[in-house]
Order: C-alpha cells, then structure tokens, then sequence
C-alpha cells in the first residue's frame, strides 16, 4: 500500500512535468474492472477541469493534491494500489483514468492506475478541500510535527504506540510497513502504551519517524514482492532493500541478532525485535484499557 514516502515520490515524479500544464480532456480508460469511487462523477468531474491549469501538485498525508487554477483540486488516494504515471503502466488492463495535457516536453498524459480499484478520485472545491484534508479529518504530517506535537499524540492515548502511529486523525501520513520500521530504530516495543513513553523515548520517536520517512523517499519507496508499487516512470523502489524487520519473520536482526518476531495488532501485522525493542515497560502498562 502506498505511503507517505511512496506518495511523496509520485509526488516528485509528476511535480515537474504536470505543474503549468492545461487539462485538455480527462476520462476513463477502456476496462472491465470495478469502477473507481469518484466524487463527483466522472462526467461532472470532466465538465469542471477541461481547461484549467495544473497551478500546484502537493502531498497531504497519504493523498496527492493536484490545485487547479480556480482553486478547485483533484484529491487522489492511491489506497492499497493505486499509481500515478507518466510512463508505461505496470499493465493497460488496469488503466483506470487519463488527463491529457497540453503539449510540452515528452509527456502528455498522467495515468492513474490502480489493479484492487480502491483508489479514490475526487474534485472538490477549495472549501470543499481545505475541510476534507483540514486538522479535524487529519493529523500534523508524520515529517512536519515538533518534539511537542509528539508529546501530545503520545500522552493522549493509552493504545500501543504501534497502533497510535497509524490513526491518521493524530498523524498524517504513517502506513503500517514504516510504523514497523520506526520503531525499530528508535528501539521500541510496538505493544509499548503510548502514555507510557518517556520524554527521551518520544524524542528517540521523533527522530526516528523522520530519518525513515526521508530514507525511504530518497530511495523513492518500498516496491514489495507484489511488485505493485512504482514511481511515476514506472520504477520500482529501492527501500524494500533497507527493510531491517518489516517482512522479516524469522530472520536475524540486523542490529542484534536475535529472530524477528511477527504479532498481530488491530488486524495488521507487527515486525519487531525482541532484542532491540524491550518488552519490560509494556508489561507495567498491561492492565490499562485498550482504547483512550
């Protein structure tokens, strides 16, 4: 599933080529696979952007913001395999849209492509996209947010800090592969309570989320051994390669030794190290409710 340093990187990869481009046509690709949740239609949609400049392509969270010159924007949520290309797709049988541009330089059309059709295209106006990407729907961006802003996140819950790292409300942008992989650096248990971390773990936390997110973006992403994910030329990434315990079971630690255990909290699966990341603290915090 795509995450913040897999949609950054689409991000990066379509930024120079889209942006000052106009809409000439936008419309579906011939498939016969599930539709995509569009909001609103495809038609209404395709009356709306014919004509409107590409001002500005951003990252919000796990979500790419494609600002048009009247303010509206596309929001595109890739969702578990959703890409966005200017290349050649993985396949055509699962080309789901296509914005044709007007002309410049070698590319002049962006594709979405997504094989599960999860993925989900909106256009909304800019109020309309301000409330639905504001605080109240999600958090601080995972690479933005302060030594405080974590303090809060963690004292304000009682949930593993696992779990508390992918509720988007609290912190935009962490999916489960890197939620894994943080905490491993920073040497801590994923059942740890996250009331329960202590000044010099939330720092260890803070510091570790941005040394990932950003390791992982300059290697443009985790392309798994599905091999959906690709960068915008259709690349695969780099950043499985780094993985020290996601996917990992079995295998030994790259910092201690010891076997990668695998658990399950809230239905995803959890990598750690039983070496590296200590248990001893969680245990005083077991007896506490499973939500705050």
């Amino acid at each position: 599933m795509p995450e913040l340093p897999e949609v950054e990187t689409m991000v990066r990869g379509i930024r120079s080529a889209v942006e000052g481009r106009t809409i000439q046509d936008f419309e579906a690709c011939p498939n016969r696979c599930r539709p995509l949740t569009m909001r609103p239609s495809l038609a209404s949609q395709r009356e709306r952007v014919v004509g409107q400049r590409i001002a500005e392509v951003r990252r919000r969270a796990k979500r790419i913001v494609l600002l048009l010159s009247d303010e509206s924007a596309f929001v595109i949520e890739p969702r578990m395999t959703g890409l966005l290309l200017l290349a050649d797709p993985p396949d055509r049988e699962h080309l789901r849209l296509v914005w044709h541009l007007s002309a410049s330089g070698s590319e002049t059309d962006l594709w979405f492509w997504d094989r599960r059709g999860l993925g989900t295209v909106s256009l909304y106006s800019r109020r309309e996209w301000e409330r639905h990407l504001g605080p109240e729907r999600l958090g601080p961006d995972a690479l933005e947010m302060t030594r405080a802003q974590w303090q809060l996140v963690c004292q304000s819950t009682t949930r593993p800090i696992k779990v508390a790292l992918l509720d988007q409300i609290r912190v935009a942008g962490i999916g489960n592969l890197y939620a894994s992989e943080i905490l491993h650096v920073c040497g801590i248990d994923p059942r740890h309570r996250a009331c329960s971390l202590t000044q010099r773990e939330i720092g260890r936390l803070g510091d570790a989320v941005r040394h990932v997110l950003e390791e992982a973006i300059r290697y443009e992403g985790s392309t798994l051994s599905d091999g959906t994910y690709r960068n915008a030329l259709n690349r695969a990434g780099g950043y499985q390669n780094q993985h020290r315990v996601y996917d990992r079971a079995g295998l030994p630690c790259p910092r201690c030794g010891f076997a990668i255990r695998r658990i399950v909290q809230a239905q995803r699966a959890t990598f750690f190290c039983p070496g590296c990341q200590k248990r001893s603290r969680w245990k005083q915090f077991r007896e506490l409710p499973p939500h705050s």
